[in-house]
């Protein structure tokens, strides 16, 4: 069933264009353990049995708590797993998300993702920008994206990444080093980066939405409600559809700490969303004041 979501180039190798995102596996507010660690790892083995061999995670979840779940459950890795990291960020005491950019920072990063996870290198790095807690901001990546293709030389990094960057940044990032994804918010609803993934299906780069239902504040739209309706599926599952439709180098990491539900985002990758209600679910963006773009097949 997963299969019907196609195939990208990500990190060096060809993945499943519907992967799993392990973010809410740590416990509230990605903050701890979670509240039942057998059903966390059961989610991971789930996911693998499914057929995802691209799993999203940072050691700032929890902190450390992600990465050492992951471990638990999966280790040794099936050969194809492809995980990606993010660095750029740590927590506070209080659970706070705060800056980590300092060259000592992402190399203390890396190391905590290499011990935690158990390995030698890591497949994917993406370097997370942290100039504003809302979204992307405009800053010079230079001086981190630099450290961290240091790392690479090194050998602990094989491929490096970008999240929550301007189309600026990611032009500025390609005079530095080889670009493998840029993660990004990007939803039915929140599309400032259309351009921006339009650039980088020309560039062969793999584009990594997260938040497909709005993240910690989710959607609440007549039209997804209707639509899921009429197709007899959930909202996430029309989201997830509607993302895969948008463009062929768009990889969703949707993530859940329920086995049922997990199965029930990767059934999206079987959804065929009719003309009638890709155009309703678009005006959803265009009511919001940004353009209606027509989806692309992941075929296309």
């Amino acid at each position: 069933m997963i299969d019907r979501a196609g195939t990208y180039r990500l990190g060096g190798r060809s993945v499943t264009r519907l992967g799993y995102g392990a973010m809410q596996l740590a416990g509230p507010g990605v903050f701890g353990a979670p509240r039942d660690p057998d059903q966390a790892l059961a989610v991971l083995r789930a996911a693998i049995e499914a057929g995802v061999d691209h799993i999203d995670t940072s050691d700032f979840y929890g902190p450390h708590v992600t990465n050492r779940l992951i471990r638990e459950a999966l280790w040794p890795y099936p050969k194809g797993l492809l995980i990606v990291t993010k660095i750029g960020a740590i927590r506070g005491a209080d659970g706070a998300w705060l800056p980590a950019m300092a060259p000592d920072d992402l190399t203390r990063a890396v190391d905590d993702n290499l011990a935690n996870l158990g390995l030698e290198a890591l497949d994917v790095v993406n370097l997370r920008l942290m100039f504003s807690a809302h979204g992307p901001a405009e800053g010079s990546l230079a001086a981190p994206l630099e450290a961290l293709v240091n790392l690479q030389r090194q050998g602990l990094v094989r491929h490096i990444g970008l999240s929550n960057v301007t189309p600026a940044q990611y032009d500025e990032a390609r005079a530095i080093a080889d670009i493998a994804c840029v993660q990004n918010q990007y939803n039915l609803a929140h599309r400032h980066d259309d351009a921006l993934i339009d650039r980088l299906a020309g560039d062969g780069v793999a584009y990594v939405p997260f938040f497909p239902l709005g993240g910690f504040s989710p959607l609440q739209s007549s039209a997804l409600s209707d639509v899921a309706r009429d197709l007899d599926a959930t909202p996430m599952q029309v989201a997830l559809a509607w993302l895969l439709r948008r463009s062929p180098n768009i990889l969703p990491i949707p993530g859940t700490s329920s086995v049922a539900h997990l199965h029930e985002n990767l059934a999206a990758a079987a959804l065929d969303l009719p003309d009638q209600a890709v155009a309703a679910l678009e005006a959803m963006g265009a009511a919001d004041g940004q353009p209606a773009i027509p989806s692309h097949r992941p075929d296309a």
